[in-house]
């Protein structure tokens, strides 16, 4: 791991204390993972916006996936 300093206001982090105090958790942990989660959030946003644009460019025929809505299989649950 990398030590690395950063700058953050004290109301954030203020809020950030009283999380992890809760969380029994450190700073450090706390902020890895919510920066994990905001890379996972933006790496998924990316590919839901490349996808809408894959379909933009190519949109969907209106009976290109009827045909397999008799293949499906329903639980009776």
């Amino acid at each position: 791991m990398k030590t690395i300093q950063m700058t953050i206001d004290e109301p954030l982090l203020e809020e950030v204390d009283r999380l992890i105090a809760t969380l029994d958790t450190s700073r450090s942990a706390f902020i890895r993972d919510a920066l994990q989660a905001a890379i996972r959030k933006y790496t998924f946003a990316a590919l839901e916006e490349q996808d809408a644009q894959g379909y933009a460019r190519y949109p969907m025929e209106p009976d290109e996936v009827g045909i397999w809505v008799t293949e499906q299989a329903w639980s009776e649950e």
